[in-house]
This record gives C-alpha cells, sequence and structure tokens, in this order.
C-alpha cells in the first residue's frame, strides 16, 4: 500500500539481505518511523512490544526472526531456542506458531549450513503467501459489499463498521477486513467507514484511521461505547473485523470489544463478517473456551499517550494511582453471531 506517493509492505528485506525493516506501529499516526530487526532478541522484542501487532504480521515477523537466528548460528541448539523465543512473545494469534511451525518444518530437517538461505527464502514466501492471501479475501468480501449495493439507491453510501486494526498495517499488505474495503473504494463504490477507536491502545484512531486516510476512503473515528447506538440508528450496513484466531467450530477471537459490536450487529440485523487467511483457524481447539487471552499491562489502560501542543508524543495519567487495573487484550465472539467467514477461498458459515 502506498505511504504518499511511495508504496510499502509493512515488513521487508533490507538492501543489505540479512536485516529486516519494519513500520513502527507504536508512534503511527504522529511519525512514521521504520526500524531495523538485526538480530532475533530484535524480533522478539519487536513482536512483544507491539511494534509489529496483527496475527498475520506477527507471524510474518516471527519467521525473519528465525532467519536473522539462523544468519548467526544455524545450529540445533539455536533453532530450538529461537522458536521458543519467538512463540513466547506474544500468546493469543495462532498465526505466530503456524509461521514457527513452517519455519522448523523447512530448516530442521537439513544440514546448519545450508539454514541460513533457506531461512531466509521460506520467510520471503511466508510473505509473499500473505500478500497473495489477503487480495483473494479482498476480493470475496467485495462482492458482498458489491451485493449490499445493489440493494441500495444508485451512489447511496455503504457504511461499513470495523474495529481495531486489520489493515495492512497488520499484515503483509492489503490487509484482511480492509482489503474488501479497499477494492470496493478503487471499484468506484460509495464506501464509509466507521471507525471505532479500540481502546486501550487506540489501533482504530491511530492505525486504521491513518491507513485507510492515506488510501483516500472516507471514514468517522467513534469512540467504542458509540458502536451499539450507531449501528441500531441503521447507519450500519455491514461489519467487517479481523480474527487473531479462530476455532474449528467457529469461534473467532479478536481485539477487546469485538464481542459487544457482534452482539449489536446480532440485535440489529445487521451483518457481521470476520475476514481471516486460512493459518489463523486453529484446528486443534474445538471452540473458543480454549483460546488464550492475553493479559496486558495496565499502564495501557490507566495512562494514554498522543501529541502534545509541541509536536512530541507524551504519555498522561488518567486514573486514579491507586485503583487496579485489568487489561485483556482479547475476546471470543461466539460462532452463532458470525453471519460468515471471508477467506482465500470464499465466504462460509462460521
Amino acid at each position: 500500500m502506498k505511504v504518499g506517493d511511495e508504496a510499502y509492505r509493512s515488513i521487508w528485506l533490507n538492501a543489505d539481505g540479512t536485516s529486516v525493516d519494519v513500520i513502527d506501529q507504536t508512534v503511527l499516526p504522529h511519525r512514521f518511523v521504520v526500524r531495523s530487526l538485526k538480530n532475533l532478541v530484535d524480533a522478539e522484542q519487536a513482536i512483544k512490544t507491539m511494534i509489529v501487532r496483527g496475527a498475520p504480521l506477527i507471524g510474518a515477523t516471527a519467521a525473519y526472526g528465525m532467519a536473522l537466528a539462523m544468519s548467526v548460528d544455524a545450529g540445533d541448539t539455536m533453532l530450538e531456542e529461537a522458536h521458543g523465543c519467538l512463540l513466547a512473545a506474544r500468546p493469543t494469534a495462532v498465526n505466530l506458531r503456524w509461521a514457527l511451525d513452517e519455519m522448523m518444518a523447512a530448516l530442521k530437517p537439513i544440514e546448519p549450513a545450508q539454514r541460513k538461505q533457506a531461512a531466509y527464502q521460506r520467510a520471503a514466501e511466508i510473505c509473499d503467501e500473505d500478500v497473495a492471501l489477503n487480495r483473494a479475501i479482498g476480493e470475496h468480501g467485495l462482492k458482498l459489499i458489491q451485493s449490499i449495493a445493489a440493494k441500495k439507491e444508485q451512489g447511496k453510501t455503504i457504511n461499513i463498521m470495523t474495529h481495531c486494526n486489520a489493515g495492512w498495517l497488520a499484515t503483509v499488505d492489503w490487509g484482511t477486513a480492509l482489503a474488501p474495503i479497499y477494492l470496493a473504494h478503487d471499484a468506484g463504490l460509495n464506501i464509509h467507514v466507521w471507525v471505532s477507536e479500540t481502546r486501550p491502545r487506540n489501533q482504530g484512531t491511530s492505525l486504521t484511521a491513518w491507513e485507510l486516510g492515506q488510501h483516500g476512503v472516507p471514514h468517522t473515528i467513534i469512540v467504542d461505547n458509540a458502536a451499539g447506538h450507531i449501528t441500531r440508528s441503521g447507519d450500519v450496513d455491514m461489519v467487517i473485523v479481523g480474527s487473531d484466531r479462530t476455532a474449528a467450530n467457529g469461534d473467532m477471537c479478536n481485539k477487546i470489544g469485538t464481542y459487544l459490536k457482534a452482539l449489536a450487529a446480532k440485535d440489529n440485523d445487521v451483518p457481521f463478517y470476520v475476514a481471516l487467511p486460512s493459518p489463523t483457524i486453529d484446528w486443534s481447539l474445538a471452540d473458543g473456551k480454549s483460546i488464550p487471552i492475553e493479559e496486558r499491562n495496565g499502564l495501557e489502560v490507566s495512562q494514554i499517550s498522543g501529541r502534545n501542543k509541541h509536536h512530541g508524543i507524551s504519555s498522561v495519567a488518567i486514573a486514579p494511582q491507586e485503583s487496579a487495573v485489568a487489561n485483556p487484550g482479547f475476546d471470543v465472539t461466539p460462532a452463532r453471531l458470525v453471519t460468515g467467514l471471508i477467506t482465500e477461498r470464499g465466504v462460509c458459515a462460521a
């Protein structure tokens, strides 16, 4: 996708052929910063501190993290240590485990002398595969948007609500939930997106709104608690969200607050779609009750950061210092609330 006039992926191999560049998502939308990952620890910290985030991008970063480890030491001990280190970086997104298992399958059977080249090759393939999957998700989701447009008066606005960031910043390119929106906008459909702020890290406000703006898609930021009201008012034609992990029965896990939007959509007969590539489906889990929910640092809730009047970025406290804070990062939406899954193979019932 484009930042200004320049095309970017969210992760790419540096010109030196070893280090990997990523967009630092912790400083968007106020600054656009590219950071280089030069070793295993850099990759692990980028995932853990959410310099990179979004299930597909976490997986891609982990794959390159394995390659960075192999560039230093391609022995069996390092192979196992790198796998374990990266796997522990974030617990919820299943793409992390999937990508690491793909890397292990490619590297473990071959001699250490061959592992560095093989690691970079497989990591690049995982990135390219992700782009192709997301483009296909976009094509299938576009048909759903076109079917809604066909029922409206010509030129009438199609209002789509999303949550968190499931755009190109959360993937290698295109995104999951936003891919159909980008293709619909490019096809000339009159699209408007309701962007929920997505407390506490405000990925909707800082990331989704930013990339929609870069692409020229009309959008409006709303506070999370306004989503139910706007849905009930009849100003939402469909909801599209991403997923960090979906169980075999169709229960889906996504950023905290997704469940509430699914309930509001169900109560108001608004279709609720989940856009996800097949690596996000965890066939080993029978249902969503077994999905681990990441409990994040309470400071994300009790403090908030933004750009001050001097154009610097600073954090301020917004809660009493003595108050306890709970900060679950995700929730699970049961399959019964999901109208359909938009995958690279097509749209199916959850």
